[in-house]
Parts: C-alpha cells; structure tokens; sequence
C-alpha cells in the first residue's frame, strides 16, 4: 500500500500506510498458500474405469457414480 501511495507522488512509509489503512477501515486481504490436494504419482492401486464414460442405462440403481477428492483421511 506504501508504494501504491507513493507511486501518486505522496511520500509514504510502512507505518504511515498502516496508519492511513486503519483510519479508513481498510484490511489486507491475505494470499492463502497454494495446497497440493491430489498426488497422481503413488503406487496404489487404481480402481479400473468400468463405465467408460458410457452413463447411459437401461433401468435405474445399476450405476452409481461419486467424486470424493475432498474427503479427509489420516493421511490428509
């Protein structure tokens, strides 16, 4: 934000962007850190893809499908 300021021409340090920030109710908005939630390169075994990406069926509960990529384990 002290550099945003002074880039106007306004001379600003840290501490006064701080104080400006405050005085106008004004929070930064922090960056979350990038999170690997998928490893593809493990040696477990993969469930074979029987469908095939044919979802059509002839009557109903013969096919069910699911995506459980965010279910938490005790191995994260």
């Amino acid at each position: 934000m002290a550099e945003e300021i002074e880039a106007h021409g306004v001379p600003c340090g840290r501490c006064k962007a701080a104080t400006i920030m405050k005085l106008a109710d004004v929070v930064a908005k922090q960056k979350k850190k990038f999170k690997v939630t998928t490893d593809s390169k493990h040696n477990l075994p993969v469930a074979p893809n029987v469908l095939n990406r044919e979802f059509s069926v002839d009557a109903p509960d013969q096919v069910y499908v699911s995506d459980i990529t965010y279910l938490w384990t005790q191995q994260g």
